[in-house]
């Protein structure tokens, strides 16, 4: 296994996000810590009862036998008790486990017996169901607790399960009878104590669990929090973030967990993925990360609302969007900054129109926004740019702690995911493009798979990504694809799907793309429609329309993206060019083993799954989309 390395001498092993929290609860104990809405209310919990609670459920982890190294997991939607579970794990040295929870019981089965979990939170039976679905799978499993009761309390003989309250009142009694046990197990923490196992999405295999450190965690904080010019102010106390993606990702560990505790932003966790956009509104967050879709579907939601309004509004829109297109325009060629030009512009245009936009949106308040884990659309960054909302590119993964690249205000570059962190080395390998990074935030390898590890990192240290990148202007990094994904036609020429997809997705109508073309003569596509905007825009046109399937089908829809297909094939070679597509019958699911747990295409399970619908574009031959030719059958769905 290769070694951890280790952080600078400013970053020691005392600086964790577990100390954090205790220092920020002894400095400001009343200061709001977090919120969760409640039978619509928010509740408050400061950062002293947040503390409390943490070395409550510290002290009952010891009494169900947990030790350093265990492994406690937890499968639950965003809400207080994931940040509790996890930093009390972390105090009491053990391992933190994050499932996604949409992994169906097979993936749980996998993950819990493949981590060796001891403990395993679920937040509702459903959850629970699962665990016990796969019983035999789970042989280190010796606790089960539950959050929610309904449908739970009084129907299962399980042994082994017990209530989240059940737990409190168990740590209480052990934190009575040993009082500073917890307290002596942080004190006692190790640089290299493996904090938790973030399981990759795993697009070509089982996934594999990136075993970070403390030491991983904290340098992280440093360079993020402590000494990065990446935020301007540092976030601190008087920032407010939405919790909403999975927080077993690392993308939304970092953004929720680690920037409550490591730097005191205040945590607001949504209601469900459905409500994001009621929360936004209601939150108005100082600071917001979202991944590419959730920014798609922003902008796609801002023009279904335009598009339904009145003549008049819609008039009113069109000439205000017109003037966002050009400020967006001179802000993507200064770097994000403004020019005399587009600062009267926008002030004049913000209490007009700007303001009501941005607050409809839940951004008013947004004084950083951040898009990463994909690539995103320019043309996505510049609507948002335009109207006020700086989205900066961000780049990192799960193996380097999500440390390695970002535009910085002022100095944004589009197309670019930035430039190296404070304390990042990232170069370009030589003969293959591919990004490597090297810092003290790489991870310590993969759990229980050293070959896996030696493959991720040399000798020197170096983390291979599987990205590959390109420099611009000597200064920022532009990711070019993944390695796995460059498509090599018939011909010979490598092709990029990633930027003709994200091209395609950024119109509102598009949901999904996936490029198809390896070994062909020619590029096609399977395209997924967005169901919400396609719906509104065939209802406005009297199309009715039952099914996600029934509206796809239609022969109005089919040249509605072959419009666009047409107007992104001007941006791209002749070789680039897609020459025929087809309409997914249905939409993507991770259930169906079409998605990761991120929402990413699994691309060889989408060629074995719609293998038919490829043949037949490649059997009856190009339809000329970039000439405008595609027939009937050539560019409809099968």
């Amino acid at each position: 296994m290769t070694a951890v390395q280790t952080a600078p001498d400013a970053v020691h092993v005392a600086d964790t996000i577990v100390t954090r929290v205790r220092d920020r609860a002894a400095r400001h104990p009343h200061g709001v810590a977090m919120r969760r809405k409640d039978f619509g209310v928010w509740q408050e919990i400061t950062w002293a009862e947040y503390w409390d609670l943490v070395v409550t459920v510290g002290h009952g982890l010891l009494a169900l036998g947990v030790e350093p190294g265990d492994r406690v997991s937890v499968q639950s939607e965003n809400r207080p008790e994931w940040l509790i579970l996890d930093l009390a794990t972390v105090a009491v040295r053990g391992t933190t486990v994050g499932l996604y929870p949409t992994n169906p019981a097979a993936e749980v089965g996998y993950l819990l017996g493949h981590s060796g979990s001891k403990v395993h939170l679920v937040e509702d039976q459903e959850q629970l169901d699962k665990a016990l679905d796969v019983t035999a799978e789970t042989p280190d499993l010796q606790h089960l607790i539950h959050l929610e009761t309904r449908g739970i309390e009084g129907r299962y003989d399980e042994p082994r399960l017990r209530s989240w309250s059940s737990l409190l009142e168990l740590g209480e009694q052990h934190r009575s009878a040993h009082p500073g046990a917890v307290e002596a197990l942080i004190a006692a923490a190790q640089s290299d104590d493996v904090m938790t196992l973030v399981y990759t999405s795993g697009t070509t295999g089982p996934p594999k669990g990136a075993m970070l450190t403390l030491a991983n965690c904290a340098f992280a904080m440093h360079s993020v929090f402590d000494q990065s010019s990446f935020v301007d102010p540092a976030p601190g106390e008087h920032d407010l973030t939405l919790s909403y993606l999975p927080l077993c990702h690392v993308a939304e560990r970092f953004f929720s967990t680690w920037f409550n505790a490591g730097a005191g932003v205040q945590t607001n966790f949504a209601e469900s993925i459905d409500t994001v956009p009621a929360n936004l509104r209601e939150i108005q967050p100082t600071l917001f990360f979202a991944v590419p879709r959730i920014w798609e579907k922003l902008l796609a939601t801002a023009r279904i609302k335009l598009d339904s309004a009145t003549p008049v509004k819609r008039a009113y829109a069109k000439f205000w969007l017109g003037q966002a297109d050009k400020i967006g325009g001179v802000l993507v060629e200064n770097g994000g900054s403004h020019t005399t030009s587009t600062r009267i512009r926008y002030a004049i245009g913000w209490p007009l129109f700007f303001r009501a936009l941005q607050s409809r949106l839940g951004l008013r308040r947004v004084r950083y926004a951040s898009s990463g884990a994909a690539p995103i659309a320019p043309d996505v960054l510049r609507f948002f740019m335009g109207i006020g909302v700086k989205v900066h590119e961000v780049y990192g993964m799960t193996e380097n702690s999500a440390v390695a690249t970002a535009n910085r205000p002022g100095r944004v570059k589009l197309g670019t995911v930035g430039e190296p962190l404070e304390g990042a080395e990232v170069r370009l390998d030589e003969e293959t493009g591919e990004v490597l990074t090297r810092h003290p935030a790489v991870f310590a390898g993969y759990w229980r798979n050293p070959e896996a590890t030696a493959q991720a990192i040399d000798a020197d240290g170096w983390l291979h990504t599987g990205d590959v990148g390109t420099w611009v202007d000597g200064t920022h990094l532009a990711i070019t694809d993944r390695m796995k994904d460059i498509i090599i036609t018939s011909g010979g020429k490598n092709v990029s799907p990633s930027e003709i997809e994200n091209a395609l997705k950024a119109s509102p109508f598009i949901k999904e793309a996936v490029v198809v073309g390896d070994g062909r003569k020619y590029l096609t596509a399977l395209i997924g429609i967005e169901l919400d905007t396609v719906g509104e825009w065939a209802q406005r046109r009297g199309l009715g329309f039952t099914t996600y399937h029934d509206l796809s089908v239609k022969p109005e829809v089919r040249d509605l993206v072959k419009g666009t297909v047409t107007t992104v094939n001007e941006q791209f070679s002749n070789v680039e060019k897609i020459k025929d597509f087809r309409l997914l019958p249905k939409e993507l699911d991770h259930e169906d083993g079409e998605l990761t747990a991120t929402q990413k295409v699994k691309r060889s399970a989408i060629n074995q799954l719609f293998e038919e619908l490829i043949a037949d574009m490649y059997r009856t031959g190009s339809g000329g989309v970039g000439s405008g030719g595609v027939g009937t059958e050539q560019g409809g769905t099968a």
